[in-house]
């Protein structure tokens, strides 16, 4: 893994506009505004070293899983902050698998072996547009000879593919939150619509705040039943809301994805229990949640929030940094600090798509901070071998 320097395509701004990246801009702190598409450098891999992070992810993927049923068969819901009425329907969920689609491994990795986890963005994962088509088009007009670590697309379409197989009404409702005024939420719900669109099924975008209850079961605002419902807001939310116990009631006849046992990989708690089921694993930090457990570095991150919540790190003389934002009540997990790595003066993390079970791409996210913010900014990648025909 390396940082190469790249000079931007002619008009760059208007092609990622086009092609969907709405939010191709952030406003700083004194109200300039930032690129967060940043073509002026790539990162290049081989494909070796993809193919064993393909390996590691799937592997962190199956350790999730093992981790989520163990909560479940220990009742360790406390744990996470998860109301004791929505036990039963979490353990439900997990135990009748119903239909899944994507999430993103965030990883720390710098080049060299092994990469280690920082947290698992399971439910409601954005920077999939940027991901999945922006940075695929940019290799197609820069190095259209060369492969990039990037199946999600197709993998996307083929997941709603095997989702359709099973739908007794192939109606999908795509809802996504209008309090989220970027353009990214409406962007990632209109691109997944699509891909559910090219595997033959028939998707309805709209907010969710538009959505209702007749009695029965949920509607849209056409009074239409939502029976298969991907819904871009997060199920800590749902569960805090009125309607959040009708969602998960078991006579209640809608499909959720992601379903409700996504709360407990969504959940910063899952760093701990994976520390508690595997420790030492070359893929892991050292992470708890009662306390540091005398580690002279850490990260507080808290249990429950969206990517790019609060986090405090704790240094070994004492310093502590901290990203803006309010600290809830619901718990902490406390996991050992390690340093982003540096490339040409920015810290990087690495995001690892998985869709249905199977390693689908990488996003490059760099920032000036130790912790990866909304200021941070999105790079493209390719693999330094030709693209297999």
């Amino acid at each position: 893994m390396r940082r190469e320097t790249r000079t931007p395509r002619p008009d760059w701004q208007t092609t990622i506009r086009e092609q969907g990246l709405v939010y191709a801009e952030t406003e700083l702190p004194d109200g300039e505004l930032m690129s967060y598409w940043d073509e002026s450098a790539a990162y290049a891999f081989d494909l070796a070293e993809v193919l064993r992070l393909e390996e590691a992810t799937e592997e962190l993927h199956r350790m999730s899983v093992a981790a989520a049923e163990h909560v479940v068969a220990r009742n360790r819901y406390a744990d996470f902050g998860i109301p004791a009425w929505a036990a039963e329907a979490v353990a439900r969920s997990l135990r009748e698998r119903p239909p899944s689609l994507y999430g993103r491994f965030d990883l720390w990795y710098d080049g060299s072996w092994p990469p280690k986890l920082l947290e698992y963005n399971a439910d409601t994962p954005t920077s999939l547009v940027e991901a999945g088509i922006i940075q695929w088009y940019w290799l197609e007009q820069t190095r259209p000879d060369l492969d990039q670590w990037n199946s999600l697309h197709e993998r996307l379409v083929a997941a709603w593919h095997r989702i359709g197989r099973v739908l007794h009404d192939p109606t999908v409702h795509v809802f996504w939150s209008r309090e989220e005024d970027s353009g990214e939420d409406q962007m990632t719900a209109g691109y997944l619509a699509e891909c559910a669109r090219q595997a033959g099924l028939k998707a309805e975008l709209m907010p969710i705040q538009e959505i209702g209850w007749d009695g029965r079961r949920f509607v849209d605002r056409f009074d239409r039943p939502v029976t298969t419902c991907f819904k871009l807001y997060p199920w800590e939310w749902m569960v805090a809301e009125p309607y959040g116990r009708l969602a998960l009631e078991p006579g209640t006849p809608t499909t959720w994805i992601e379903p409700a046992w996504k709360l407990l990989l969504s959940n910063k708690a899952l760093l701990a229990v994976l520390w508690e089921l595997y420790p030492g694993h070359e893929l892991l930090l050292p992470a708890f949640l009662d306390s540091p457990r005398g580690m002279s570095e850490y990260v507080v991150k808290p249990l429950l929030g969206r990517e790019g919540g609060s986090v405090r790190i704790v240094t070994a003389d004492g310093a502590e940094i901290s990203n803006p934002g309010i600290y809830g009540e619901e718990g902490w997990c406390y996991q050992e600090f390690r340093a982003l790595p540096e490339f040409a003066g920015n810290r990087v993390v690495l995001g690892s798509w998985i869709v249905d079970g199977e390693s689908a791409g990488a996003g490059i996210r760099e920032s000036a901070s130790l912790i990866t913010d909304g200021y941070a900014r999105f790079l493209p990648h390719y693999i330094d071998a030709p693209r297999a025909s």
